[in-house]
């Protein structure tokens, strides 16, 4: 049966490009990136209907942070959907909401951001199905889908990232695009997302993509970039002291 991933369809949390989740269309249904913000479940559902979709052809939840706007709506979309979700163990405790979520701001936006109740709105708690452990990697071909989930740490402790076969990747929040992040202007132009632990680690990761032949980098925030501007961005993160 052929797995091969055939579409890779953006699902519109909020408009602009803000804030962005995805779907993994293969020969078995599809796979959901992201799940969005809380009360995110009828985007999810006018996205799925345009692709001739319903919430039973979703096979995984593949989340790639703990922060709101990408894993705000996984209870609920588990629930609809009755499909597993993949995470990392190193952002665990924020996903159960042991531990408050923590925020290293970017720039004056993130810090501007963080004095709202935006970033610090909860979400229903939730364990992982499927958790990923240190590098350990993932398949999605179970799923239908040719991927692999892999670690890609920097944006948080726990980020991760979905490699998939057609050269391209869906990383989260590693890196986004546009001002303001969105798609209002220079929609090609890689910018720091508003929050970011280690900009380093970010670097490294964002290199090693690039290296294993990822042309394509699909974002939470903003449009989609090509390797090249990818990689002059994470050069210029590698000039930041550790």
């Amino acid at each position: 049966m052929d797995i091969s991933v055939s579409r890779i369809v953006r699902v519109p949390i909020l408009p602009l490009k803000i804030v962005n989740a995805h779907l993994l269309i293969g020969s078995r249904g599809c796979v959901l990136v992201d799940a969005g913000l809380p009360g995110s479940l009828p985007r999810f559902e006018k996205a799925l209907l345009k692709q001739g979709l319903s919430f039973e052809d979703v096979q995984a939840i593949v989340i790639t942070h703990a922060h709101v706007d990408h894993a705000g709506g996984a209870a609920e979309l588990r629930e609809k959907t009755h499909a597993p979700i993949v995470a990392h163990e190193d952002d665990l405790a924020y996903y159960k909401r042991e531990t408050p979520m923590t925020f290293c701001p970017t720039g004056w936006a993130g810090r501007m951001f963080l004095r709202t109740p935006a970033p610090h709105q909860s979400y229903t708690p939730f364990e992982p199905d499927v958790l990923l452990s240190n590098c350990q990697a993932f398949d999605l071909s179970q799923y239908g889908v040719t991927g692999s989930v892999k670690h890609t740490p920097g944006h948080t402790r726990g980020s991760i990232s979905i490699e998939v076969g057609s050269k391209d990747a869906l990383v989260g929040d590693l890196v986004a695009s546009g001002i303001l992040i969105g798609g209002v202007i220079r929609t090609k132009h890689a910018i720091r997302p508003p929050f970011e632990d280690d900009p380093r680690a970010v670097a490294k990761e964002l290199l090693r993509l690039a290296d294993d032949g990822v042309e394509k980098f699909y974002l939470g925030h903003g449009g989609a970039l090509t390797v090249r501007e990818v990689r002059r961005h994470a050069e210029t993160l590698l000039t930041f002291p550790d």
